[in-house]
């Protein structure tokens, strides 16, 4: 037997502090709280994040916005109405968009938004697309690759 596998026996209780009886009753005068403070009034002690008076952590959190990404994805965002004006059968990529005009500067993969209508089937290669531009190039009888 070790002294870590003693154990009171099963059932037993102790018993319970007597706070403030005197000194030799191992609590008394100011019951295990210390000499004064805030910790040793009547009323237990603060609310849990509380913070002493400073702006606690639950009111710093942005409320509303949520957190800032800290490496957000960036898109060349294009609607396909941008794209009514293309010849029926184009494959439409970023290069071929930057070399048609519709997409001045490259700021990352393309991504294909569904603002707009359009008429002519058109093969799209995009990183990333939304579900009602798929379903607009679709309906026009064009398809939509997405690529890494």
């Amino acid at each position: 037997m070790r002294l870590t596998e003693v154990a009171p026996q099963l059932g037993s209780t102790r018993r319970r502090r007597r706070l403030g009886r005197g000194v030799s009753a191992g609590q008394g005068a100011s019951c295990g709280k210390g000499m004064r403070g805030q910790k040793a009034r009547k009323g237990g002690s603060t609310r849990p994040g509380f913070e002493g008076g400073q702006n606690p952590l639950y009111r710093r959190v942005p409320k509303l916005k949520g957190f800032p990404l800290i490496n957000p994805k960036e898109f060349t965002v294009v609607n396909v109405g941008s794209l009514r004006d293309l010849p029926a059968g184009t494959v439409v990529d970023l290069d071929s968009l930057m070399a048609a005009g519709i997409v001045t500067s490259d700021d990352g993969p393309l991504k294909l938004l569904g603002r707009g209508e359009l008429g002519v089937a058109l093969t799209v290669r995009a990183a990333a697309c939304s579900a009602g531009a798929r379903a607009k190039v679709e309906a026009a009888g064009g398809c939509v690759e997405l690529i890494d």
